[in-house]
């Protein structure tokens, strides 16, 4: 399929800024959701070729396709658009979160009187 080197590399530079690309299995929508210079056609085109090579790692649920780059791709991507070095998708960024502490309290969990010491409890049988 041919596909204008403008909407290739438009899709290109989504990919890389993204890391992941999604896509409904509908081949005759107009545009793609988040890149509507492109087609969806023209996008699940181009994403198959990075497939065969490798470039992207394929999920397929309830008709969508997810990719998933991959560090081949990532190269590729870098070289084709001349992308320097620190330039990383934003999957592969890391994010810095701050551990809680976790806080327990010395109180039996649950309800008053019903832990494990109470299960087997002695009541007199009422009959």
């Amino acid at each position: 399929m041919l596909i204008s080197k403008e909407n290739r590399r438009i899709v290109y530079k989504y990919l890389l800024q993204e890391g992941v690309l999604e896509a409904h299995k509908d081949f005759n929508l107009p545009k793609h959701p988040h890149i509507p210079e492109a087609s969806n056609l023209e996008v699940i085109k181009l994403m198959q070729s990075f497939k065969s090579k490798e470039f992207v790692k394929e999920r397929f649920s309830w008709s969508h396709y997810y990719w998933f780059l991959t560090d081949k791709g990532l190269e590729f991507l870098r070289q084709y658009l001349n992308a320097p070095e620190e330039v990383v998708p934003a999957t592969h960024k890391k994010t810095s979160r701050i551990a809680e502490p976790i806080v327990r309290a010395d109180k039996p969990r649950g309800r008053e009187g019903f832990g494990r010491d109470n299960y087997r409890r002695e009541t007199p049988a009422t009959a």
